[in-house]
């Protein structure tokens, strides 16, 4: 099937009317998240995990995205309106954004960062369709071995390139990997660290698990927080931006779509990274940058791109290679895995409808961003006023309600406490979740390719060194790991809240 073909395919998937009504309400849920302060698209997704059970897999995926890259939308209305980041990504849009809030021009502020965001995922969503079939057809080559060495490679990595001691990344990915084990052993059918518990011989529900790190979590956590800021502008104006706005925008734009879409593909790449790394570069390359930080609307537009451009690239190593590059796509690679979806190179070939039609949503999902994100900003400033001591105990109630109805299971509730609390504890003590999410989903992923590479050998680890593919990912993982022994580790990518 050629690639015209492919295209039509895709969107005649997202043209059913059920894939159209998904792909509107995950956009409309991760805009109203990213309004939110104290919400993101990590505890969202989480919090429907168990819904996606019981969709059709490809409804179920095409809305799980729509909240991931939606979110990044409405994170920039709170960041502006407020000098609050709605999700942790739109950080760096308070500095110039709010700024032109108090100046009036909150307006051209909200016009540009949903322009910039539409073209930036517009071009990532391209960039998707033509990088990750090519991907797919080369990782069809790996083995057991290539699979193992690129997990270490991708753990390796997403230690490497987030915040904080490195130690604490690799302690909070050595124990996903642990607890990726607990229950039957996949090859000989043992039980491992049940004592005598029944309900962990199925193993440590995916659900429980990533709905109390994010869910309960992250409740817990924003509970010690007060989320409060006066909205400093109620009346929305002028959304659309002046011919001298655009001027100053373009090649922000452009510059933050490339920047934001080479940061999604490396694993620990978050939008925070790409965000921060457009508005260092706009600042060096302006004329005037003493402007920034002061409302220079490229301040905005720059890393408003890069941050939803990184949000489209992050599904390439997702889709054709089964790395999740961040909690989030950890969480999003778990509802493959809930609705018997493998990601990787095999998912392109065995389910043309679902990849396709993925990316076909993502084109029909930055049209309807669009749409929500200018007429309706007066709607978001209003849901701004909404407590968080109102919000809490809904997610809350959500959380149990998804934690039990999937297997109707009590235990189940009670793993999902217990992470919780280790959640709020991990964020209390600085761990990091997506080394561990990460570890936790790819955990039998990896004890499988290690088997069986052992197997293939007779028991060498050499397996690992005399294929060229295999050895190059070990010697680029081993020089990673201990890169930062040798020097000063260069500056994070960030984390944020939705990883954990």
């Amino acid at each position: 099937m050629d690639f015209f073909s492919n295209i039509a395919m895709g969107f005649s998937v997202v043209a059913e009317p059920m894939n159209l009504l998904f792909c509107f309400v995950g956009v409309l849920l991760g805009t109203l998240i990213g309004v939110l302060p104290g919400l993101g698209p990590g505890p969202t997704i989480s919090l429907l995990l168990p819904l996606t059970y019981y969709l059709n897999p490809i409804s179920s995926i095409i809305m799980v995205a729509g909240i991931y890259y939606g979110a990044k939308y409405g994170g920039s209305t709170t960041s502006i309106l407020l000098n609050i980041p709605g999700e942790v990504d739109s950080v760096v849009t308070c500095l110039d954004g709010y700024q032109m809030a108090r100046q009036g021009r909150a307006g051209p502020a909200l016009g540009i960062s949903a322009f910039g965001s539409f073209i930036a995922g517009t071009f990532a969503t391209l960039g998707l369709m033509l990088v990750a079939p090519a991907l797919a057809r080369f990782a069809l080559r790996f083995g057991p071995p290539e699979i193992f060495s690129l997990m270490v490679l991708a753990l390796t990595l997403i230690t490497y390139m987030s915040s904080g001691s490195q130690v604490k990344g690799l302690a909070m990915a050595s124990l996903g990997l642990f607890l990726g084990t607990v229950g039957l052993d996949i090859f000989t059918n043992v039980d491992r660290f049940v004592f005598g518990y029944n309900f962990l011989l199925e193993g440590l529900g995916i659900v429980p698990v990533i709905v109390g790190l994010f869910g309960v979590g992250e409740v817990l956590s924003n509970l010690e927080v007060q989320l409060r800021a006066e909205i400093y502008q109620k009346r929305v104006s002028h959304l659309l931006p002046s011919l001298k706005d655009w001027k100053d925008s373009f090649w922000p734009i452009i510059r933050g779509t490339f920047i934001g879409f080479f940061v999604g593909l490396l694993p620990g790449g978050g939008g925070i990274a790409s965000t921060f790394a457009s508005y260092s570069i706009e600042k060096r390359v302006s004329k005037h940058p003493e402007k920034f930080g002061k409302g220079a609307i490229e301040g905005v537009a720059g890393p408003e791109a890069a941050n939803n451009a990184t949000a489209g690239a992050n599904f390439i190593p997702l889709m054709t290679l089964g790395i999740p590059t961040n909690g989030i796509m950890a969480i999003i690679f778990a509802s493959l895995l809930i609705n018997g979806l493998q990601p990787g190179p095999m998912l392109i070939r065995d389910q043309p409808a679902l990849f396709w039609g993925v990316i076909a949503s993502m084109y029909v999902g930055n049209v309807m961003l669009v749409i929500l994100n200018l007429p309706l900003i007066g709607i978001w400033v209003r849901f701004l006023t909404i407590p968080y001591s109102v919000l809490a105990p809904l997610i809350l109630f959500f959380c149990l309600l998804g934690a039990y109805t999937l297997k109707n299971a009590v235990p189940d509730l009670i793993i999902m406490l217990i992470f919780g609390i280790f959640g709020f504890l991990m964020r209390k003590f600085r761990y990091e979740g997506a080394p561990l999410i990460m570890g936790f989903v790819i955990s039998e992923l990896v004890e499988g390719a290690f088997i069986r590479s052992l197997l293939m050998s007779g028991g060498s680890f050499t397996i690992f060194f005399t294929r060229p593919i295999s050895c190059f990912l070990m010697i680029l993982a081993l020089i990673l790991f201990i890169l930062p022994f040798f020097g000063k580790k260069p500056r994070a990518l960030g984390s944020s809240r939705d990883d954990g």
